[in-house]
């Protein structure tokens, strides 16, 4: 499975998959490690169509994180719904990772 994923100037946009579970999770990664290897730093993880999240994901997403700053980048997120809001709230990640409500104001927020 591949994600889709968009170019913005040097933002690098990922499409997550409707579940963001440890069965899925290795396509994003290999996604974004992929980019860091070209050099591509800045990413957005849209989630938008994503409703079911589980502790490997989220783990892997802090892991994704981390590996991006290290390499003089970040990891956003945007588009979550009702789901993601109440997890990522739940589990405090929306104060580990900088959250957007649109794929405008993540990509915008890296200029």
């Amino acid at each position: 499975m591949r994600l889709q994923t968009e170019i913005f100037g040097d933002v690098l946009v990922a499409h997550a998959p409707d579940d963001l579970v440890e069965e899925t999770i290795d396509t994003l990664i290999k996604t974004v490690r992929s980019a860091i290897e070209d050099g591509q730093v800045k990413v957005v993880a849209q989630l938008d169509r994503t409703e079911t999240y589980d502790s490997a994901a989220l783990t892997a997403l802090l892991d994704l994180r981390d590996e991006l700053r290290q390499a003089g980048g970040n990891l956003k997120v945007c588009g979550l719904g009702e789901p993601g809001r109440t997890i990522f709230r739940i589990t405090r990640l929306n104060r580990e990772v900088d959250v957007f409500d649109s794929v405008i104001d993540a990509v915008s927020s890296y200029r």
